[in-house]
C-alpha cells in the first residue's frame, strides 16, 4: 500500500475517532434537571475542551502541511486528499462552534461556582437561578453542536470519490440482427 493511501486511511480513522469523542461527550453531558453547579462537570467540561483542541489542533497541523506539500508538488496530491481536505475545510466551522459551546458551559460553571461562595441574599438568588438556566440552555446548545461536529466529521472522513458511470447501452440500430 502506498505511503499516501496508508496516511489518508489514518487520517479518515482519526476524524471517526474525534467525531467518536464529540459524540461521547454529548452522552455524558447532564439532562437540564441534573444540572448543577458542580465541579466535577467543569472537570469534565475542561479537560473534554482541551483534549479536543489539541486533536482538532493535531489535524489542521496536518492539513496545513499537506497544504504546504501541496503547493509545492502538486502533481503529487491525490483526489482523496483533496477530497478528505475540503470535508475537513468543511468540518471546520461545527467543530469549531462545539469547542466554544463547551468553553461557554465551563464559564458559566465557574461564575455558578462563584456566586455560590457569596453571601445568601435575594441578587444571589435571583442570579444563581438565572445562571442556571443559561447553563441548562448551553448544554442542550452544546449537546446539538457535538452532534453537528460529529456527522460534519463523519461526512470528511467518508467522503468517496464519486462512482464510475455505467458505460452506455449500444444503441438499438449498432445491435446486429440476425435473420433466418
Amino acid at each position: 500500500m502506498p505511503h499516501e493511501a496508508a496516511s489518508d486511511l489514518d487520517e479518515r480513522m482519526l476524524l471517526h475517532d474525534v467525531a467518536d469523542r464529540l459524540n461521547s461527550i454529548a452522552d455524558q453531558l447532564p439532562l437540564p434537571d441534573q444540572i448543577r453547579a458542580d465541579p466535577v462537570l467543569s472537570d469534565l467540561l475542561d479537560d473534554e475542551v482541551r483534549h479536543l483542541a489539541r486533536l482538532l489542533g493535531y489535524l489542521v497541523g496536518q492539513h496545513a502541511a499537506r497544504h504546504r506539500a501541496a503547493d509545492r508538488y502538486p502533481s503529487q496530491v491525490t483526489a482523496a486528499q483533496r477530497r478528505l481536505a475540503g470535508g475537513l475545510a468543511r468540518a471546520a466551522e461545527p467543530a469549531g462552534a462545539a469547542l466554544a459551546s463547551l468553553g461557554a458551559a465551563v464559564h458559566l460553571l465557574g461564575t455558578l461556582a462563584d456566586l455560590s461562595h457569596q453571601a445568601p441574599s435575594p441578587g444571589r438568588a435571583r442570579a444563581m437561578t438565572t445562571g442556571h438556566r443559561h447553563l441548562a440552555n448551553r448544554i442542550a446548545q452544546t449537546r446539538t453542536h457535538l452532534a453537528d461536529a460529529a456527522k460534519h466529521l463523519r461526512t470528511a472522513a467518508d467522503t468517496r470519490p464519486p462512482a464510475p458511470a455505467a458505460p452506455p447501452a449500444p444503441a438499438a440500430s449498432a445491435v446486429p440482427t440476425r435473420t433466418h
